[in-house]
């Protein structure tokens, strides 16, 4: 049968229509910007990151995501963050909040460039920060004590009936809950649903494994958490149970800035293929299946569970107070050289704590018997001694020390040798980083190392390089956890 003309007249519009409301799409920015006078701000995060060669990235600071054990920084998020960054090939710096609020504000101030604590999916917050692709998903729980005798009780089915297992049970009851959690919403919500008040209290000091504390101890009757943390928090913790969940399923992931196309498709393509890596899974599992996990928490020198950094911490205190050094940056430095253990040797006859060289600590006056206290204040000497050679030429405290460091590590004559080069190469011979510091990683090339300004020759400078990094990389970790 011939068709009608009318389809033709037909077809055009409706291609037409389809055609404007593709173009208003792609360009709604551009359009809304020109009708209404709307102007839609754009965030390029990931260029800017790559030209600063740092992300900055909010971590909640508790005994999954984040935390020191036995003086190296450790965590889930902090981990997943590390891994993203090395494929970025960028610094990580992190800052720690453990209030959603403040965590917000942040984001949306540019203060950070991504908040990575978990953060449950929701319509409301969808509404003033964007999300990446789910990381995982998770049911919220009620946080309740098991009954004090629930030991003793002879059969399980005792203790389910002296538990809440029905949300109509919550009617009347007095739930605490972190301030700005999702939680709230699904308490009220749930409040709607069996037609019952629930009374909600938000607190806005304490975070979720605090409050999950804070039930096992009897100082609340009951909290809500995301399952996956309620679960590790439950081997703290034996009295609590976490196995009545008041929510559906929920996705859980980081929040980054709205409208920041480019980044979010760089972390949604690297978290889609890690996810199906084998390191992945080990991850997750050392974090929240591993027994271990457990002894981490309790042990005194774990930020959550005594504070401490090392069974050196009153020597290293007392040594720092009194030549005037902050205590974790020189626990960093003790870290770096012999992991706190006294009787370590290098290859090269460097020996305990300081790891000084013989000749070196003959001049402190220290040997192989002398104790940690003598050992490492013969080494904040050295540091002392160092510090009073580039007081003169590099007068910014902050840069100085980066000086001394390098120095403590490769020697002074090296260091001297990388200000020169700076020097004749136009950089700044009194900045380290981006400046000395290069030509010091230089030393290995002879091009440099047999250059006429240059005194002492070959230097492999990788390592002094990276002992500076890394040991203020650790201090900046200790800042963030230990505020005493």
């Amino acid at each position: 049968m011939k068709k009608s003309p009318f389809y033709k007249w037909l077809i055009f519009p409706l291609v037409s229509l389809s055609l404007i409301i593709s173009v208003a799409f792609f360009y709604k920015d551009e359009i809304l910007n020109f009708v209404y006078g709307i102007e839609v701000e754009r965030i390029d995060t990931l260029e800017r990151i790559q030209q600063s060669g740092k992300l900055t990235a909010l971590v909640d600071y508790n005994s999954t995501n984040y935390f020191i054990y036995r003086g190296l920084p450790m965590g889930y998020q902090f981990e997943l963050l590390k891994a993203f960054t090395e494929h970025l090939g960028v610094k990580l710096e992190i800052v720690t909040n453990n209030n959603l609020e403040e965590s917000f504000r942040k984001l949306q101030d540019g203060e950070v460039d991504v908040i990575a604590t978990g953060l449950t999916i929701t319509n409301e917050r969808s509404q003033f920060i964007d999300f990446t692709d789910p990381l995982d998903q998770t049911v919220q729980v009620l946080v309740q004590r098991k009954p004090e005798n629930w030991r003793k009780l002879e059969t399980n089915d005792e203790i389910e009936s002296l538990l809440i297992r029905n949300p109509l049970q919550l009617a009347g009851k007095t739930i605490v809950i972190q301030k700005t959690s999702s939680f709230k919403e699904r308490l009220e919500n749930l409040s709607n649903e069996i037609g019952q008040p629930i009374n909600i209290i938000e607190d806005d000091n304490r975070e979720v494994e605090q409050l999950i504390t804070a039930v096992a101890v009897g100082e609340i009757d009951y909290t809500i958490s995301d399952e996956y943390i309620a679960l590790v928090n439950q081997h703290f913790h034996p009295d609590i149970d976490v196995g009545t969940a008041v929510s559906f399923p929920q996705n859980i992931a980081w929040g980054i800035h709205l409208r920041d196309d480019d980044f979010k498709q760089a972390l949604n393509n690297w978290l889609n293929e890690f996810k199906n890596t084998l390191t992945a899974r080990l991850l997750y599992n050392k974090y929240f299946k591993n027994p271990s996990t457990v002894n981490y928490a309790r042990s005194e020198y774990h930020t959550i569970g005594g504070g401490k950094i090392s069974k050196y911490d009153e020597i290293i205190k007392d040594i720092s107070a009194k030549y005037g050094m902050d205590w974790k940056l020189l626990s960093s430095i003790v870290y770096q050289e012999s992991g706190f253990k006294t009787q370590v040797e290098s290859w090269r006859g460097a020996s305990g704590l300081m790891q000084l060289m013989p000749e070196t600590a003959e001049i402190f006056g220290i040997d192989s018997l002398s104790t940690p206290s003598e050992q490492i204040e013969a080494g904040v000497k050295y540091m002392h001694w160092l510090n009073t050679q580039f007081k003169d030429v590099v007068t910014d405290s902050i840069e100085r020390e980066k000086f001394v460091l390098a120095a403590y590590n490769v020697g002074l004559g090296h260091i001297w040798d990388a200000r020169r080069l700076a020097e004749k190469y136009d950089r700044d011979p009194n900045i380290w980083t981006n400046n000395v510091d290069t030509f010091l990683l230089q030393k290995s090339n002879p091009v440099y190392y047999r250059d006429s300004v240059v005194r002492y020759g070959y230097c492999r400078g990788s390592e002094p390089y990276n002992f500076v990094v890394e040991i203020l990389d650790r201090y900046n970790h200790y800042s963030n956890l230990i505020k005493n």
